[in-house]
């Protein structure tokens, strides 16, 4: 309901005979008595008392000011959101003008990484990056656009970023293998102008203490039933692959590993070393590796030149070897490793032949074998065994650990 107007507007003849216009009012006991010379200044003042009269319960009041509607709206609505706040507006507006720099292009965060993609399958072709990082990088940020559909990068937070990478509860190392990622992605935003700062950066990353593992190897009894079995298999053909990477830790992953890249002219038997490039390491790095004299052995009984490493179908067969042989990934290349440390006890040789660091071989190879065993393992030599048994059954092999 409409509340009366206590403010009344009068003529008054003052003592001197002149005219004016009095406001007069009285509001909860006060009395309001204001002459004006011309009736326009005193209805002006009417409104003014009665805006104040009307406003006085909610808190309001007027003023004069150089704001505009909307700026005053915008004004009263930072007052209410620093309501608590142990500073002053002036203060944030003064942190906000020093450290925000608007991005020079507000981009999609799809567009950004399928422009981050295409640079990387840049890299890739020009042989900077392996098929698995590509995949990887491909793999982590499809779902950081899925996370945030329709987002801006520029929008992109660091509580928004912990969120995305806590999802799914990962292990300590792959949230910092993925925190690698998008740093990378922000990085290269950060230097086209599409973020004012990489968000990464204050994201944590943890401090992973690592233990010595053991790593999975085949005993020497083992080793040598899996050559028996592969010599009978398939007129022998498997040999030559099983050969390098039990004798020789050559890196055995399909369709990636070095063994894949591996090439018949890389070995000479007449020095007894085995080249392998910086195309073909996995760390990119080229290293020598001495052909011990039973794999001598071997690659003499079974040449590279009338049978091949790798085979065709190769991934889907050798999975099924995997399976029946209960081969786990690598114990080839764990074999050689613990054995060639038991054998000539020193870290910084393995290391070298391996191509791994002295602190890798350390951490997991180091006093897995005896001495012993190290040379039976060495000195698994090829029987010649009838070759045109097609349908051997596989042995089983239970890994040591």
């Amino acid at each position: 309901m409409k509340k009366t107007s206590p403010f009344v507007i009068s003529e008054f003849t003052n003592p001197s005979g002149e005219i004016v216009y009095r406001l007069y009012a009285r509001i909860d006991g006060q009395r309001i008595r204001k002459n004006f010379s011309t009736l326009a200044e005193a209805q002006a003042e009417r409104e003014i008392q009665e805006v104040n009269w009307l406003q006085r319960d909610t808190g309001t009041r007027a003023a004069i000011t150089r704001l505009n509607e909307d700026q005053l709206h915008e004004a009263e609505a930072a007052f209410r959101r620093l309501m608590g706040q142990p500073c002053s507006l002036s203060f944030y507006l003064d942190f906000a003008l020093t450290n925000y720099r608007e991005p020079e292009k507000q981009r999609p965060l799809a567009s950004a990484v399928a422009d981050y993609i295409a640079a990387k399958e840049h890299e890739f072709a020009q042989d900077q990056l392996s098929p698995p990082q590509l995949a990887r990088i491909r793999w982590d940020l499809k779902r950081l656009v899925k996370y945030f559909p329709g987002k801006t990068v520029a929008e992109m937070t660091v509580s928004g970023l912990v969120g995305f990478l806590e999802r799914r509860r990962p292990s300590m190392k792959t949230f910092n293998n993925q925190r690698g990622v998008l740093g990378t992605f922000f990085k290269f935003c950060f230097h086209r102008g599409w973020v004012t700062e990489n968000p990464i950066l204050k994201v944590p990353h943890y401090r992973i203490r690592h233990k010595r593992g053991v790593a999975q190897t085949l005993t020497a009894a083992q080793a040598t039933a899996l050559m028996e079995f592969m010599e009978t298999y398939d007129g022998g053909r498997w040999v030559p692959y099983f050969a390098l990477c039990l004798f020789a830790g050559i890196r055995p992953g399909v369709p990636h590993g070095e063994i894949t890249k591996f090439k018949p002219d890389a070995v000479n038997l007449e020095e007894g070393v085995i080249y392998i490039s910086a195309e073909v390491s996995k760390v990119r790095e080229p290293r020598r590796v001495a052909i011990q004299p039973n794999l001598a052995a071997w690659l003499r009984a079974y040449p590279l030149e009338k049978y091949p490493i790798i085979l065709g179908n190769f991934k889907k067969r050798r999975q099924r070897f995997a399976k029946k042989l209960g081969l786990t990934h690598d114990v080839l290349r764990h074999t050689f490793i613990s054995m060639f440390v038991a054998k000539f006890r020193s870290i910084g040789e393995a290391a070298i032949q391996a191509g791994n660091s002295e602190s890798i071989i350390r951490r997991h190879y180091l006093d897995l074998k005896t001495t012993a065993e190290a040379e039976e393992f060495f000195g698994i030599l090829p029987r010649h065994a009838d070759n045109s048994e097609k349908n051997s059954v596989f042995p089983v092999l239970r890994i040591a650990v």
